[in-house]
């Protein structure tokens, strides 16, 4: 299966805006073992220094967050615990903002995310959260800084969203008034997204 890229223009949104217009698009990752992809279901928006949630509260700038300063349309990937995350930059040059990729639904290479996410899992758990979907296609902290419009990792122009839900974000309980900003966005009643109720809203 052959995917068109999206242009690096597309990446220029406002971060709430890109956050949505994510949805539904296709993440791929090649690599030596094959392509894996999967369609966008589930985003979350973190805007930067005034967002309590943000890695870059009150504008701090780390070996780690550098890269969010930088052009948007790039990969800022982490480790979380165990797990890598991936956010693509947003914004405009030197205000730190992102959008961290929190659920696919499978697409391509389905056999490969099953052999990376290992044991008898349902297709709709291979890649229901942020660590499980850089699991299955194989993203490392080696695509940190990766411009996400070309191979190896790229977004490509996939399928209409169906309906756009917004809510609370996850995992962000210390973050004061933050932890309530509805700036998660999901795909109603996707059976991929990372919670039972996120999928039943």
């Amino acid at each position: 299966m052959a995917w068109q890229a999206v242009q690096p223009e597309f990446f220029r949104l406002p971060t709430l805006e890109l956050a949505q217009a994510l949805m539904g698009m296709v993440l791929v990752k090649e690599s030596l073992e094959g392509i894996a992809a999967g369609w966008i279901v589930e985003t979350e928006a973190y805007c930067g220094p005034h967002d309590g949630a943000a890695h870059s509260y009150g504008g701090r700038r780390t070996a780690r967050t550098e890269i969010m300063f930088g052009e948007p349309g790039h990969a800022y990937a982490h480790v979380m615990h165990t797990h890598c995350l991936l956010n693509i930059v947003s914004a405009e040059v030197g205000c730190p903002q992102g959008v961290l990729i929190r659920a696919l639904e499978p697409c391509a290479g389905i056999e490969l995310m099953e052999r990376r996410r290992g044991g008898n899992k349902k297709l709709a758990e291979l890649a229901s959260g942020p660590g499980k979907l850089a699991q299955a296609l194989g993203i490392t902290m080696e695509d940190y800084a990766r411009p996400l419009w070309k191979p190896p990792i790229y977004v490509a122009v996939g399928r209409e969203a169906g309906e756009i839900a917004a809510g609370p974000r996850i995992g962000i309980d210390n973050s004061g008034e933050a932890r309530d900003y509805p700036w998660r966005f999901w795909e109603r009643g996707n059976p991929n997204v990372s919670g039972p109720k996120a999928r039943n809203r």
